[in-house]
């Protein structure tokens, strides 16, 4: 497996492949590609195997200064492999080497498996809201100056 980072704007050679999980994960949803443009510091991760995108991991700084670890997902012929865990940590490293000390994301109840990635890995469970689509949220934050002391 490859790990690549791309920040600010993603090759559009990539972009294919990272539909594809897109639809895999996310019920054959489209990412909308302006969705990717004018957010602050964007960080792409792309997991690569054998050539072809089999996760990618999103993230930009929130107004408040903390990185948003936004979208991803694992494509499911590449689940349980350790690879969501492997760009996480990818992009834990990279917020470290911008002087981020607060990573951000949320989860929905029903994405069970990524809850779990981020308890292992070192979030907090903050709050809990309901989104302007009625979905329960689950907002996890990690303190990434704590993790270097251990």
């Amino acid at each position: 497996m490859e790990i690549l980072k791309f920040e600010n704007t993603i090759p559009k050679s990539w972009l294919e492949g990272i539909q594809e999980v897109h639809r895999a994960v996310f019920d054959g949803d489209l990412l909308k590609e302006e969705k990717l443009q004018n957010r602050n510091n964007f960080l792409a991760i792309l997991a690569i195997v054998d050539g072809k995108v089999a996760a990618f991991k999103f993230g930009y700084e929130q107004p408040d200064g903390a990185f948003y670890s936004w979208l991803g997902g694992v494509h499911p012929n590449y689940q349980r492999l350790g690879i969501a865990a492997a760009c996480m940590e990818a992009q834990h490293n990279w917020c470290r080497g911008k002087g981020y000390k607060l990573v951000r994301t949320y989860g929905r109840n029903e994405k069970k498996a990524m809850l779990i990635v981020n308890l292992k890995a070192g979030f907090n469970i903050i709050k809990t809201f309901v989104d302007d689509k009625g979905r329960h949220k689950i907002v996890f934050e990690k303190n990434l100056l704590a993790d270097e002391s251990k």
